[in-house]
């Protein structure tokens, strides 16, 4: 089993940046396919973007192609999420997720594959 713990969330203006970090406690951490989500006020959660265990596949949603960027350190059982010229659409609730992984899987994209959640940070972007 792991355990998430987002932080990093905040309020910022139109254009400002955020980092957003999930820790993971528990065994395995690189054995695990991760992903960011988000849930806006009145949304569905949605996947932004995530990443297999090797970092050799990496999706993102359409929106937040060029602006954000995903990246795993697995010394420090640590997945990021680097938000770039952050705009009012992106105000949500982003939660960090792991899903089971074999060593040649492909990134998880369904939020049926993601059995461990963090409890969310929220991110407000001001216009």
């Amino acid at each position: 089993q792991v355990q998430l713990v987002e932080s990093g969330g905040g309020l910022v203006q139109a254009g400002a940046s955020l980092k957003l970090s999930c820790v993971a406690s528990g065994q395995g951490f690189s054995y695990y396919a991760m992903g960011w989500f988000r849930r806006a006020p009145g949304k569905e959660r949605e996947l932004v973007s995530a990443v297999n265990w090797s970092s050799g596949d990496i999706y993102y949603k359409d929106s937040v192609k060029g602006r954000f960027t995903i990246s795993r350190d697995n010394s420090k059982n640590t997945l990021y999420l680097q938000m770039n010229d952050l705009n009012p659409e992106d105000t949500a609730v982003y939660y960090c997720a792991a899903a089971a992984s074999g060593p040649y899987d492909r990134v998880k994209t369904t939020t049926e594959d993601y059995g461990y959640w963090g409890q969310g940070t929220q991110v407000t972007v001001s216009s």
